[in-house]
């Protein structure tokens, strides 16, 4: 069964449930990439600091030589890092892409996070103290070089990852071609509905990441942190339908008119997550995942302390 897809403002369609790649370590992803694809997926999720795009170009690569899935059916995401913001480095960013991923256009190319960071100095450039080193570069610049990538076919459509609303409304009256896609951590315990209704408003598609509440990672979580999957609603709900705890997050994100894209290298949970297509959840279901939310955010690299000029950190909206 192939994913139903939503309607981005370029004109082209985005499946509902993708593979995310964050976090799959080299040797893994492309596994897990034929995998997916073997499975029915045809939206695969990728960034440049991921730094395992050349494994998964490997595998795209093997997937359309053997012919069973055109190129036109997958839907591809990649992501310009934040080390890359000025114009001459956004383009460069989005050759490097393509170049590793061995495709001659992405289907989306997002600015991954609003900050830009110290150019030419590595993908995390420290300082003396130890913290981040910023750049002044205006995250306007690096998405005309976007609108400039997508005029030269290099990516169909455009978008953000991790932009507040007022970042968003900044590049939205600035911009020429208007951001197609949001991409941010959501999940039932970080429902984000403001940010979702405001670009609803707009026609941008919402994208989660960390759909599950990223239950496998150690970088980001700590012991004690609650878990979306041991929920006692979720929990309930699969039971009554005969499905995973994942099952139920994913098939609430199709509810709710949402794009996923769970990360997993296991052949069976790769599976799981994409057998989300039979079932339906009932209203009372969806309100009940709702009503979870903690505003609990798991991954936050954002400027807390207001110095960097073009994104203060401002909160969940």
């Amino acid at each position: 069964m192939s994913s139903p897809t939503l309607k981005l403002n370029s004109g082209h369609s985005i499946p509902t449930i993708g593979l995310g790649t964050w976090q799959s370590k080299p040797g893994e992803v492309s596994a897990a990439i034929k995998t997916a694809v073997a499975a029915g997926y045809r939206h695969i999720d990728c960034a440049h600091v991921y730094q395992n795009q050349k494994e998964v170009g490997e595998a795209l690569k093997e997937i359309l030589d053997e012919g069973k899935v055109k190129r036109e059916e997958l839907f591809i995401t990649s992501k310009v890092w934040n080390t890359f913001h000025s114009t001459a480095k956004a383009h460069e960013n989005i050759d490097i892409i393509l170049s590793d991923l061995q495709l001659s256009y992405v289907d989306l190319m997002l600015i991954h996070w609003p900050q830009g960071y110290a150019e030419g100095e590595g993908l995390f450039p420290a300082g003396e103290n130890g913290k981040m080193k910023y750049s002044d570069i205006d995250y306007l610049e690096t998405w005309k070089a976007l609108e400039a990538a997508q005029k030269a076919g290099k990516c169909r459509s455009i978008g953000l990852s991790n932009f507040t609303h007022k970042q968003i409304q900044r590049v939205w009256d600035a911009a020429e071609v208007k951001p197609a896609c949001l991409q941010v951590e959501l999940h039932p315990y970080f429902t984000q509905v403001k940010l979702r209704e405001f670009c609803k408003e707009k026609g941008i598609v919402v994208v989660g990441y960390s759909p599950l509440g990223n239950p496998g990672s150690a970088f980001f979580r700590k012991d004690g942190d609650p878990n979306v999957l041991t929920n006692e609603v979720v929990a309930g709900i699969a039971k009554a339908h005969g499905k995973s705890p994942a099952q139920i997050v994913l098939r609430w994100f199709v509810e709710s008119g949402l794009s996923a894209i769970p990360k997993s290298v296991t052949p069976q949970r790769i599976s799981e997550n994409f057998a989300v297509f039979d079932f339906q959840l009932t209203p009372e279901e969806v309100a009940q995942i709702d009503k979870l939310d903690k505003n609990w955010r798991i991954v936050d690299l954002s400027q807390r302390d207001g110095d960097h000029p073009h994104c203060p950190f401002l909160d969940e909206f």
